[in-house]
């Protein structure tokens, strides 16, 4: 079954207006989102360099939610015309850490840095 984001495929995302997705979504506030299983608190925002998809807590999950969220923001970023894709995880001080995705994130490319302003988290940029 394909994974739905609060109800919504990822191609009907996709295929939301830019402004829309952008007004709903990359608002650069914390929102509570469902996606597949599991319930995921994020902060997404676009500039006019790069969108930051910044991802603060994920309950459940594990059936691809980190990729179908990399797709809607290369295509949000696309059409932004911006130049990268900024993930930041905090995974790394959890109460309860999940082991698969701290692993997962390793092996898709992702390094922990020092975040300014965020603190220490998992770190990846997507150059478009």
């Amino acid at each position: 079954m394909p994974i739905q984001i609060e109800g919504l495929s990822v191609q009907d995302i996709l295929a939301l207006p830019f402004d829309e997705l952008a007004a709903l979504v990359f608002i650069d506030r914390p929102i509570v989102i469902n996606v597949g299983s599991a319930e995921v608190l994020g902060q997404f925002a676009v500039d006019q360099d790069s969108i930051t998809v910044e991802l603060a807590q994920i309950d459940g999950g594990g059936e691809g939610i980190l990729p179908a969220l990399t797709k809607i923001s290369r295509h949000v970023g696309k059409q932004a015309g911006v130049s990268e894709i900024r993930c930041i995880v905090h995974a790394l001080n959890c109460a309860k850490p999940n082991l698969k995705l701290r692993a997962h994130l390793i092996k898709t490319g992702f390094e922990i840095k020092e975040i300014p302003g965020k603190g220490e988290a998992y770190f990846k940029k997507i150059p478009l």
